[in-house]
């Protein structure tokens, strides 16, 4: 039987506020961890606010209720901690009948009552949770939400998810004063942004790469955001969202150059509305999914411009594009369909600049009209003879 005296932590709380930064958290939870207590979700009560952390040993997120927050209607009875089993805890909670929930602590074991529903589940002692790490030499910047969001959402594309090089894994961010270049290439194609930091006060000069995973769960709790605090150390990167934070680890070792990748001029260059090319792309590639190499060719033939797609299996199709402009030698090109699918998608349906120096060399997509290459996509063809 609980009594007052058994309790160790008991609070109530509105269930929606609760639910938000339940979900914020289970971010960085995986039942796939080799640290078992990671697959639970740290809970502390102090006197001003609730904290609950969710760790995979790869990011942590920590993320706050304060007591003066009146529509979360915290209600603090006594202070105290314990780790919950995540997805269990979190189904619970998200299927209780009433606005208001209430979490009483006896020892080991959480009470969780809401309307007519009452819960007890085992749980741990929170202070075998590992504590989230400390930074040394740190430098710190503040950022605009929305520009972080375009660095992510302009280069994860071609972030690598084979562990076999996991420095392929991350994206590259070297930053110099105000300026931002941020790379990514998993050596078959290569997505690059440079852009120059508005309201920073402060300039950081720094070389990391940010696991591509990583950004991608902190891109999800960006909306909403106006600016980013963000303090980089030398294996730690911290992104403050106010009330929640964000923790990633660094990936180690030299990022390969990728400069010298890039073409520095073209023979054959096409302007075209991304919307369109992406449409005939789509068209095209539900041919050359049914064949086993999912291969597209490109045709430039005195101004013409053709895409096919091949099935031996099924059969064929043949668009020609309707562009703005063709210019230089002819030409006939190969690539998978999905590559430049995802990188006609950065472009918003706008128009870009396609450019080639051959058959066999990567080919450019970029933002029509600009050269200084801030907003670029790489795609290396694919040979087929």
């Amino acid at each position: 039987m609980l009594t007052q005296r058994s309790i160790i932590m008991q609070f109530s709380i509105n269930r929606q506020a609760f639910i938000k930064i339940l979900n914020d958290v289970s971010r960085a939870i995986s039942s796939r961890t080799t640290i078992p207590i990671l697959t639970n979700v740290k809970i502390v009560l102090n006197d001003e606010e609730l904290v609950l952390t969710g760790s995979n040993s790869d990011i942590s997120i920590e993320s706050r209720i304060d007591q003066s927050d009146t529509s979360a209607q915290l209600v603090i009875k006594e202070t105290g901690g314990i780790a919950l089993p995540a997805t269990f805890f979190s189904n619970i909670v998200k299927n209780l009948p009433a606005d208001h929930m209430t979490l009483a602590v006896d020892g080991v074991r959480a009470h969780i009552t809401s309307g007519a529903s009452d819960f007890t589940i085992n749980g741990q002692d929170v202070r075998n949770y590992p504590q989230l790490p400390e930074m040394t030499d740190v430098q710190t910047l503040s950022v605009s939400a929305a520009q972080l969001v375009d660095i992510i959402s302009q280069t994860k594309i071609s972030a690598s998810t084979q562990e076999s090089r996991p420095i392929l894994t991350g994206i590259h961010l070297a930053l110099n004063g105000n300026d931002v270049k941020a790379v990514t290439t998993d050596s078959h194609r290569l997505s690059q942004r440079i852009v120059t930091l508005t309201g920073t006060e402060t300039t950081v000069n720094a070389d990391v790469i940010i696991p591509a995973k990583s950004f991608n769960e902190l891109q999800s709790l960006l909306e909403g955001q106006d600016r980013v605090d963000i303090k980089l150390a030398a294996n730690q990167a911290v992104f403050d969202l106010g009330h929640t934070t964000f923790y990633s680890r660094l990936l180690e070792g030299n990022y390969p150059e990728t400069d010298r990748l890039i073409p520095t001029e073209s023979t054959t260059q096409l302007t075209i509305e991304a919307s369109t090319l992406l449409g005939a792309i789509n068209r095209a590639s539900l041919l050359s999914h049914e064949s086993r190499n999912n291969v597209v060719q490109l045709t430039l033939a005195d101004g013409v411009v053709t895409l096919t797609g091949t099935s031996q299996e099924v059969g064929r199709v043949q668009e020609e594009l309707a562009t703005t402009s063709v210019e230089g030698e002819n030409l006939e090109i190969s690539f998978n369909p999905d590559y430049v699918r995802d990188a006609l998608r950065v472009f918003s349906g706008k128009p870009v600049d396609v450019k080639f120096t051959s058959n066999l060399r990567p080919f450019t997509l970029t933002p029509a009209g600009e050269t200084d290459d801030k907003q670029l996509q790489l795609i290396t063809p694919v040979r087929t003879f």
